[in-house]
């Protein structure tokens, strides 16, 4: 994938109409632009000539020649969104798959909302419970959060089972933060949780898709993340990266501004070190057994 085909991808949203049309024509046919003059571009486009140097000028270049100089140059291409084949080595798979994780982070970047984080932040440094609420495919992300938090000496809990998140929120008062992890922000469950957790008093975040959902009416700060997802993706892998990154982003200012981190972070690993290979004791072992 082109660097300049990806930065039109990741600031395809913020376009005008006219400049989507170019947008979707250098998209689609990269191999094809070299040739063609800014007046056939236009033509194929619906778009005015000065509408077209003004799109090449948006993403740093002169003018239009300049533009379609630089995509010809650059290889591989093919849309971000291109399905996976049967004919893609692992390779191909590789490098469409980084240029998806690319491109759903950088528009993540710009839809998130910094106050709702600064917010999320501040309200799990001065909270005593923090509940972690996912299913299907958001528990393991659910579960990497809470963990991450119990590494800094935190009381983290993740539930993943309806029941149990019912349960745990029905129970939370002003001193929780619930965080419910939904990339469709539409999942009964993890909605009924949130409404449980925040009549209750609990400070209520989610991490959900850049669009319209009902858990933005049950969340006191809502976290967007945005993602392409194509029909290949059915664990809306895109959107899993970057919800991992909104966790891990947590945890560092977390790290940075709790007292005792470093100090719980150290006494983590030195719980940890029992569980791990050590070939010194395995031989001593071995020379008792003899």
């Amino acid at each position: 994938m082109g660097k300049t085909i990806l930065n039109i991808k990741v600031n395809y949203d913020s376009l005008s109409k006219t400049e989507k049309r170019i947008a979707d024509f250098l998209i689609e046919n990269p191999d094809n632009i070299l040739p063609l003059y800014i007046t056939e571009l236009a033509e194929s486009c619906g778009a005015s000539e000065a509408t077209i140097v003004r799109f090449a000028k948006k993403f740093g270049f002169e003018g239009y020649q300049q533009l379609k100089l630089a995509i010809a140059r650059e290889e591989h291409t093919a849309p971000v969104n291109e399905n996976i084949t049967p004919s893609d080595t692992p390779y191909d798979i590789f490098t469409k798959v980084c240029d998806d994780i690319y491109c759903s982070l950088e528009k993540t970047k710009k839809a998130l909302d910094q106050e709702a984080l600064q917010r999320c932040c501040d309200a799990i440094l001065s909270s005593d419970d923090i509940i972690v609420l996912g299913l299907g495919n958001s528990a393991p992300i659910a579960s990497d959060a809470s963990h991450k938090m119990l590494r800094l000496g935190l009381r983290a809990h993740p539930y993943t089972d309806n029941h149990m998140q019912a349960i745990a929120t029905a129970h939370a008062n002003e001193r929780t933060v619930v965080i419910g992890i939904s990339h469709s922000g539409a999942s009964e469950d993890i909605l009924d949780a949130m409404r449980i957790a925040k009549s209750g008093g609990a400070f209520t975040v989610a991490i959900t898709n850049y669009q319209k959902s009902p858990i933005e009416a049950v969340s006191d700060a809502v976290l967007y993340t945005v993602s392409d997802e194509t029909n290949y993706r059915i664990l809306g892998l895109s959107s899993r990266i970057s919800q991992l990154s909104i966790i891990d982003t947590i945890y560092s200012y977390l790290v940075c501004h709790i007292d005792n981190a470093r100090d719980s972070i150290a006494k983590t690993e030195a719980a940890l070190q029992t569980k791990k290979h050590n070939e010194n004791k395995k031989q001593i072992k071995r020379r008792d057994q003899l």
